[in-house]
C-alpha cells in the first residue's frame, strides 16, 4: 500500500499588523513628584505604552520615551531628559524591571537637583493605556527574494511588531525578522545583520530603508554563490 507523502510545514514569513487603542488612565502630573508617583501607581501596560510603543509613533523625537520628551518640552529639565533617554528599555526582563529603572533615575535626579517648577496648564503629562490588536496583514515570504518585496511595501505598523515590539515578546535581544533568517532562511551572517540594526537610532521609515538595504545585499551575495 503506497504511504501518502507528507506534506512539508509552511515556514513562510506571515507578516502581521497591529493597531493600537490608547484610552486615559485618569492620572496626570504636573510636577516631577507627581510623575514620579505615577509611573510607581500606573499598570504595566501603561509603562509599556510611554516607553516600548513610543517607537510605533514613526517620527523621530529627541528622546526615546514619552518620560523623557515631557521632562524636556514641559518640566524644561533637559538633564533629566536625558538621563530618562539613555535607558534601554528593551534591555530589561520585565515591564515592572524598567518601572524600578525609571523611578531610580527620578529619584537620584530629585536627590541631586532642586525641584523643577510645575509645568504650565495644558503641558501635564497623562498617563494612558493602550490595547493593542495584531491581526494578519495578507502578506506572506517563501524565500529571502518575496521577503525584501514584502518589507518594501508592508505598512509600518508590521515593521513596529515584528522588529520592535517582538524584542518585548522574545526577550534574547532578537526579532521576528532576524530570527526567520536565521531558522529559515538558514543565514546567519545576514540575520546578525538585521539585529544589528540599533532601534533607538532609526524610526520606521529608517529601519525599513536598513532593512531592504541589508536584505538586496544578502540576496545579491547569495546569486554570487550560485553563479
Amino acid at each position: 500500500m503506497a504511504q501518502r507523502a507528507r506534506k512539508k510545514p509552511d515556514k513562510s514569513f506571515i507578516f502581521r499588523d497591529v493597531v493600537t487603542v490608547v484610552k486615559t488612565t485618569g492620572l496626570k502630573a504636573s510636577t516631577l513628584d507627581e510623575l514620579r508617583e505615577g509611573i510607581a501607581a500606573v499598570s504595566e501596560e501603561s509603562i509599556f505604552h510611554h516607553t516600548y510603543q513610543y517607537f510605533a509613533k514613526g517620527h523621530v523625537q529627541e528622546y526615546t520615551n514619552d518620560f523623557a520628551q515631557w521632562a524636556a518640552e514641559s518640566l524644561e529639565e533637559r538633564a533629566l531628559a536625558e538621563y530618562l533617554a539613555n535607558i534601554d528599555s528593551f534591555s530589561f526582563k520585565s515591564t515592572d524591571a524598567l518601572r524600578k529603572e525609571l523611578l531610580r533615575v527620578v529619584d537620584d535626579y530629585r536627590e541631586k537637583f532642586p525641584a523643577p517648577r510645575p509645568v504650565l496648564p495644558g503641558a501635564e503629562f497623562y498617563f494612558s493605556e493602550a490595547v493593542s490588536f495584531v491581526f494578519a496583514a495578507g502578506v506572506r515570504a517563501k524565500n529571502l527574494a518575496e521577503f525584501l518585496t514584502a518589507i518594501k511595501f508592508i505598512d509600518a505598523s508590521s515593521i513596529y511588531y515584528h522588529y520592535y515590539e517582538a524584542r518585548v515578546r522574545l526577550r534574547k535581544e532578537q526579532d521576528d525578522f532576524s530570527k526567520w533568517i536565521a531558522e529559515v532562511v538558514k543565514n546567519q551572517e545576514l540575520a546578525d545583520c538585521v539585529r544589528s540594526i540599533d532601534p533607538f537610532m532609526h524610526n520606521l521609515e529608517g529601519v525599513r530603508t536598513h532593512l531592504a538595504e541589508m536584505l538586496e545585499d544578502g540576496l545579491r551575495k547569495e546569486m554570487e554563490i550560485i553563479e
